[in-house]
């Protein structure tokens, strides 16, 4: 995938975070980034749009188009808690009383509901109170066994992490410590080749200086009479050829010796038994 990025940082293994420079070239690097990477405007353009229509009421309606029209907001309305008389041009009509007297009788309910709900929390608030805090101090209850249940989960995926990345650290090391070993002998065995090229090609030269040069009436075999061989299979194999010719004749010179000794064994053998036989004729 084009653009992918590995991240290869092994943090529970790894040293040197806080080595001199280290930080300074993470933040270059971090601005080098910030600098490549050009945000738009319209980076969501191909996402779709939320549906919040059906959580929008009437008022957050309403909210929503002064706020897109950028105007005021309204302030809040003290005129239910005045009790204004009529106007003075309506004095004189009884409708404008009726307004007026229907306002002061609407004052006056308002302020007989406040009074009761006083009483009513007076009665009552204490318990209601009480029973807002046992409901709360059950919901706290039950986000702090969530709470820990988070933390655990965390704990277990940072130890997970430690021992995975402990694991990956040994196998490094010992994939390096492999990997130095067959280095060192790559290097031990061409420098070993290096020095034996040395002796052969010195060897050659020696071969070269102390080789007599063929004279003109000696005739080089040809291809076809080598059979495929080059000069220097043919010359080993002559010395092996003479070694094995000259092996044989220093075992028959062996055997001749040998054959010719007991010949001689078997002379001065001879005149004892002719001795031991005149002997034993005389007796009888």
């Amino acid at each position: 995938m084009a653009g992918e990025v590995i991240v290869d940082a092994l943090p529970y293994i790894d040293h040197g975070y806080d080595d001199v420079g280290v930080r300074e070239s993470a933040l270059a690097m971090v601005e080098e980034e910030c600098r490549r990477y050009r945000p738009t405007k319209n980076y969501l353009d191909h996402l779709p749009l939320p549906a919040t229509s059906p959580f929008e009421t009437p008022l957050m309606v309403n909210e929503f188009e002064r706020i897109q029209n950028r105007l005021p907001m309204e302030t809040l309305s003290m005129k239910r808690y005045e009790l204004p008389p009529p106007p003075s041009g309506k004095l004189s009509e009884v409708s404008a009383w009726q307004e007026a007297i229907e306002n002061s009788m609407a004052q006056l309910e308002h302020q007989w509901v406040r009074s009761l709900n006083l009483e009513l929390m007076l009665d009552y608030g204490t318990e209601a109170w009480k029973s807002y805090l046992e409901v709360f101090t059950a919901m706290q209850a039950k986000a702090q066994l969530q709470l820990q249940q988070l933390k655990k989960d965390i704990q277990d995926v940072n130890w997970q992490r430690k021992q995975a990345q402990t694991q990956a650290g040994e196998r490094l090391r010992s994939l390096e410590a492999h990997w130095v070993l067959l280095v060192s002998k790559n290097y031990e065995i061409e420098t070993e080749c290096v020095e034996l090229e040395k002796l052969v090609h010195a060897a050659r030269q020696k071969l070269q200086s102390i080789t007599p040069l063929p004279s003109a009436n000696d005739t080089a075999p040809t291809p076809e009479h080598m059979n495929g061989f080059d000069k220097d299979d043919l010359a080993d194999s002559k010395d092996s050829s003479s070694s094995n010719s000259n092996s044989n004749s220093d075992q028959q010179d062996d055997a001749e010796q040998d054959a010719a000794t007991e010949d001689r064994g078997n002379e001065e053998d001879k005149p004892d038994s002719e001795a031991r036989d005149e002997a034993s004729n005389e007796s009888t």
